[in-house]
């Protein structure tokens, strides 16, 4: 897996080892959703008035949040992976990987909601890394059936992680 992590702010700190974690937390996500390829995923950690920037520049909100998710690929069916054989596009033609999207984190709501939620600053980075990464594989929370499905994976995966509230 091609994992492109760059951190930017100074203004929130992790006692975590962030690129180690978020690698292994992207790489049980595709393994839990039965990814059948290498993939590349770039992720950013930033600052809340980073993420407030993108989240205007991309959604039109005007303010920060937590984590953002910019996938490269329309999947018709979230998380199915049989089409993409035909779809050459999707891949980088140097090292063969399934490109993914782009994940950006604000550093200081991982510390925020950790302590209003009560649990780890660990435990919450990898939530916002599972959730990201479901929705770069096509899963939304529009409805209250996906919701339902997409926080029935969130939970399951970070079990199989052993990162717990």
């Amino acid at each position: 897996m091609g994992l492109f992590f760059e951190e930017e702010g100074q203004a929130a700190v992790f006692d975590l080892e962030c690129e180690k974690l978020a690698g292994e937390v992207i790489e049980e996500t595709l393994n839990y959703e039965g990814c059948p390829y290498e993939t590349e995923v770039e992720l950013l950690l930033t600052d809340n008035a980073g993420i407030r920037i993108l989240n205007m520049q991309y959604r039109e909100i005007d303010c920060a949040t937590d984590v953002l998710s910019f996938p490269m690929i329309d999947f018709g069916q979230p998380g199915e992976f049989e089409w993409l054989e035909e779809a050459d596009e999707y891949f980088n033609p140097e090292s063969g990987e399934l490109i993914l999207g782009n994940i950006v984190v604000s550093k200081q709501k991982v510390l925020e909601q950790s302590e209003a939620y009560g649990h780890s600053v660990k435990r919450e980075y990898a939530f916002l890394i599972v959730h990201s990464v479901l929705h770069l594989l096509g899963y939304d929370h529009m409805t209250d059936e996906e919701r339902e499905n997409m926080e029935r994976k969130q939970k399951e995966i970070m079990n199989h992680l052993n990162i717990q509230r």
